[in-house]
């Protein structure tokens, strides 16, 4: 979870921030932990559900060896070993994927990262110089990623449950989405049951700079244009010695 942008000191605080982290501990049990930009004005929270390292120096929210890049991030890179690999010469304190995530971010920039991440995710991601927050989820919208903008404080959660633990804040239900949801049994992105909250789409990005100014969502890969630019399937046995490789890949 995390508030940004806000005109008034203390808002959103810290406690606001961990009474939204504590209503998604089921995500990850092993431990939870808020971090406050020296403004007092971005808080980070998240709860931990340790799997490649186990050790504290997977805790997040983790900030970048050059102190630029803080991140809160939800998932499993599976290619962490090769975006490992071509960041050479890197003094590791650890073996997660979330540091791997945050320094290849801190070397190439957010949207670089994410035409070469593989994987199921969600992040907020926090850059001191330029003032802004980047969200992002993955190409297939494995992980959730919400949003609102509430009293001038920009929030976002994995789960619609944190938002409406903000003190103050009770949205109406989107009666376009109610309606959605009857038609299919699930409310399409970027729209949520809840009027005012948005959904990230999949496969797409979006900056929030200061005083909480939240650009369009932006794609950063497409399906449909992969297949486009794919040579053709014209062969048989080619086809399925492709399809043999895709899925060991996968």
């Amino acid at each position: 979870a995390v508030a940004l942008g806000s005109c008034e000191p203390g808002w959103p605080s810290i406690e606001v921030a961990m009474g939204m982290v504590s209503t998604l501990s089921h995500r990850g049990p092993d431990d939870s932990d808020c971090w406050v930009d020296p403004s007092g004005r971005v808080v980070l929270g998240h709860n931990r559900l340790a799997v490649v390292d186990l050790s504290e120096a997977g805790r997040q929210p983790m900030t970048s060896a050059d102190g630029r890049w803080t991140i809160t991030y939800n998932g499993e890179i599976y290619n962490t070993e090769t975006l490992r690999r071509s960041l050479g010469s890197v003094s590791w304190r650890g073996h997660s994927d979330t540091e791997v995530l945050v320094e290849h971010i801190a070397r190439h920039g957010v949207s670089a990262t994410l035409k070469v991440s593989r994987g199921m995710f969600a992040f907020g991601c926090w850059d001191s110089h330029e003032s802004e927050l980047w969200l992002a989820r993955d190409r297939f919208g494995e992980k959730p990623l919400y949003y609102v903008l509430h009293k001038g404080a920009f929030l976002f959660a994995s789960e619609l449950k944190a938002l409406r633990a903000v003190p103050g804040f009770s949205p109406e239900i989107d009666r376009r989405a109610l309606r959605e949801y009857f038609r299919w049994t699930n409310v399409p992105s970027p729209m949520t049951i809840y009027e005012g909250v948005s959904k990230l789409p999949p496969a797409h990005f979006l900056r929030v700079s200061k005083g909480a100014a939240i650009s369009e969502p932006r794609p950063y890969w497409s399906a449909f244009d992969t297949a486009c630019a794919a040579p053709p399937l014209t062969d048989g046995i080619d086809t399925v010695s492709r399809l043999g490789e895709v899925l060991d890949r996968a």
